[in-house]
């Protein structure tokens, strides 16, 4: 084998590796993604079922005994 078909190789080797990555890190993705959308909606369960002035605007707030 001459060294332009050693460089070949190695050059498909290393393109075939980052193939292989970038697929891995494709479903890491996908499942981050799902797992988001799984938070948002159950974020907004949770506000939706707090009445809405559970939190009160800071102008209304009182402040701590410590001030």
């Amino acid at each position: 084998m001459n060294e332009l078909e050693e460089r070949l190789i190695a050059i498909e080797t290393a393109l075939a590796n980052q193939e292989k990555i970038v697929d891995d890190l494709n479903e890491v993705i996908i499942k981050q993604g799902k797992i988001i959308d799984e938070l948002v909606k159950q974020t907004r369960l949770i506000k939706d079922s707090l009445p809405q002035d559970f939190v009160k605007p800071l102008s209304e707030e009182t402040p701590p005994p410590h001030y």
